[in-house]
């Protein structure tokens, strides 16, 4: 999708036309599903569904919209992240700080990534608030891109390039995570890392 026509849609959210909004929504989705999973990883991962939080993100910007004071893409990016990053951290609170629950009993205490162990995103999902609106956008629209490309891999691979890309699991934190030996998980990688790369080339090809 190009930039101009997710201005547009933007553009026409704005004015009130639904149609326009639910198609942004959907073209972000990935991405915002990816940004609550990172939030997510090592503390709820088992019990709460990334894409639920997003869901109820999707709602309120559909309910709060008229509240939004920016007219960029990058503006609007920004302002849907901070409210999903607010309902993630309304999730946290209800799960852990309100029932209490400690920390070795969500997770293992070595579930933390190694100070060795550097997240490696090959693109970073998380632009700073300090860059302007179109650098914003740009990395919005590169990160969301990225983000559909990984939707459309099976499960597990999504999950491996997750893990090693964004997270910077080890290879065998990766194996212990799927129960399978080092060889195996380095093929779902592989096989994973394949699939994405595809996907891009034909979604620039298709643009082209």
């Amino acid at each position: 999708m190009t930039q101009s026509s997710i201005v547009n849609m933007l553009a026409g959210a704005i004015r009130g036309n639904s149609d326009a909004l639910g198609a942004l929504l959907t073209h972000y989705r990935p991405l915002l599903r990816i940004l609550a999973a990172r939030k997510l990883d090592t503390r709820l991962a088992t019990r709460v569904d990334p894409s639920d939080i997003v869901q109820v993100t999707c709602l309120e910007v559909q309910r709060d919209l008229d509240k939004f004071r920016g007219q960029s893409v990058g503006e609007f990016v920004s302002w849907t992240k901070r409210i999903l990053e607010n309902n993630v951290a309304q999730t946290v609170q209800q799960h852990i700080v309100a029932q209490k629950r400690t920390t070795n009993r969500e997770r293992r205490l070595d579930d933390k990534p190694s100070p060795s162990s550097p997240k490696v995103a090959p693109i970073d999902f998380l632009a700073t608030e300090q860059s302007s609106p179109s650098q914003r956008a740009m990395w919005s629209e590169r990160a969301a891109e990225l983000a559909m490309a990984m939707e459309q891999l099976p499960n597990d691979q999504r999950e491996a390039v997750r893990l090693r890309h964004l997270e910077g699991y080890s290879l065998a934190r990766i194996a212990e995570h799927f129960d399978r030996s080092e060889v195996a998980a380095a093929g779902l990688l592989k096989r994973g890392l394949q699939g994405l790369r595809k996907t891009l080339i034909s979604n620039e090809d298709s643009e082209s």
